[in-house]
């Protein structure tokens, strides 16, 4: 059976983050995502965690400096320093959560900036990453994003995040593989499902739907296919839904009840 995550960073917005925990479970998710839970500290998350009794299964590392709108420093040259206190906040955070996956943004390319730079920094600093996660039992994740939600982002296509993965070469250094980014991005979302799964090198997945980003059963990717092509390739991790809702989060779950028949 295919297991589906809530992004609590999305999902049910009218309510207050860590109340979001209790409301994901009464919906019958067995897991919880999020993008930055340091809002809260980390020993009070846990206990809305184990509350809902729910897992934690992924968060982002943090981005940089709140209210610049950066969006991650690990192939920014010359913030190296602030990069690995990031990654030392996060695995105390995957710790003290039992989180098993970090997700850990590249940044937006300066302008005229050297891509041959900033990837030598991203690889850099990923092994370094995921050196640091390994002790801790948590696995580094990157995530292609497409260029029309973020302009400028440095990492947008799948072969790309993949190509730096086999570079590093890190067992705990994966792909998040958001299907709403690469079916922008990219298309032929399935192809690349039935490329890439097979490899061992994508740890998690997201969706929603195309172009909006509300619900899966809305826009122009048949997930129902979908799902029918992540069934047949066995996967068994889990799956962030990670949309924003039309309306009520509980009354848009249609599509749910429907990818569990």
């Amino acid at each position: 059976m295919l297991k589906f995550a809530a992004n609590l960073s999305m999902l049910y917005p009218e309510l207050a983050f860590l109340d979001r925990y209790e409301a994901a479970a009464a919906d019958g998710f067995a897991g919880v995502e999020c993008m930055f839970p340091y809002e809260a500290p980390a020993a009070l998350v846990r206990e809305r965690i184990d509350a809902a009794g729910v897992a934690q299964v992924l968060f982002n590392a943090p981005p940089g400096v709140a209210g610049r709108g950066e969006r991650g420093l690990a192939a920014l040259p010359g913030r190296r320093d602030e990069f690995q206190a990031g990654i030392e906040l996060a695995l105390s955070y995957a710790t003290m959560l039992a989180c098993p996956n970090v997700h850990v943004m590249a940044g937006l390319a300066p302008q005229g900036a050297s891509r041959e730079a900033m990837l030598d920094c991203y690889r850099e600093n990923l092994d370094w990453a995921a050196r640091q996660a390994r002790s801790a039992g948590v696995n580094v994740l990157i995530e292609p994003i497409n260029t029309r939600d973020i302009p400028g982002y440095f990492l947008n296509r799948q072969e790309d995040a993949h190509a730096v993965v086999q570079a590093v070469n890190a067992t705990n250094l994966k792909v998040q593989m958001d299907l709403y980014h690469c079916q922008i991005a990219e298309g032929d979302v399935t192809a690349r499902l039935r490329q890439y799964l097979p490899t061992g090198r994508v740890g998690h997945l997201q969706i929603a739907g195309v172009p909006l980003r509300q619900e899966p059963d809305r826009g122009e990717l048949d997930y129902g296919w979908v799902f029918g092509v992540l069934r047949e390739l066995g996967y068994d991790g889990w799956i962030g839904c990670e949309y924003r809702p039309a309306g009520a989060t509980s009354a848009g779950l249609r599509w749910l009840a429907a990818a569990r028949a």
